[in-house]
This record gives C-alpha cells, structure tokens and sequence, in this order.
C-alpha cells in the first residue's frame, strides 16, 4: 500500500493505492492523525487504486470523516470500485460517503 498526500489551500487529496488492510491501517493512520492535528477542512480520499479493503481500512475511514466531521470539515470519498464498493454497499456507507 501506498499513498499521496497533496494540499491545495484548504483541500486535501488522499490518494490511497493497493490493499487498505489490516497490515496496512498502521501506516495511513498516521496520515489521518495528521490531517486531523492539522485542521484540514476539506478532504477528499481518492480510492480508485484500492483493489482490497478490510474492516480495519473501513474503520480508518470512517474515524477521519468522525473526526473531520467533529470539527466542522468534510470528507469525501470517490473513485471507489470492485471489492471496495461491494464493502462500502454492504455497510451502506455508499450512502453516507459520496462514492
């Protein structure tokens, strides 16, 4: 797994790319303690390139939009495909996030 961060003003792009997964939540979760600690207000989490995702990449998700959310800020997630929109419609957050 790896990933991108790219500010613009007060917008952030979180491009994510291979398997969001159990072995891999560690390192993006320091990416999203970040992006909290330092007030972004508008981002977006690009998943186009996730070709698997497991609940603990769900759950890493969905604690960035709690916590951006809790400060006043959105989260959007795009580009979601495959087995991650299978995940995403199972757990209804295709209704909560704009995939």
């Amino acid at each position: 797994m790896k990933y991108t961060r790219t500010d613009s003003d007060d917008a952030t792009t979180l491009e994510i790319i291979g398997t969001l997964d159990a072995l891999t939540v560690p390192e993006i979760r320091s990416c999203v303690d970040t992006l909290v600690d330092d007030d972004r207000q508008d981002i977006v989490v690009d998943l186009s390139s996730v070709e698997l995702i497991d609940s603990s990449g769900v759950a890493v998700i969905v604690s960035l939009y709690k916590r951006v959310r809790a400060k006043g800020g959105s989260v959007e997630v795009t580009g979601v495909q495959g087995q991650p929109a299978a995940i995403f419609k199972l757990l209804r957050l295709d209704r909560v996030f704009a995939t």
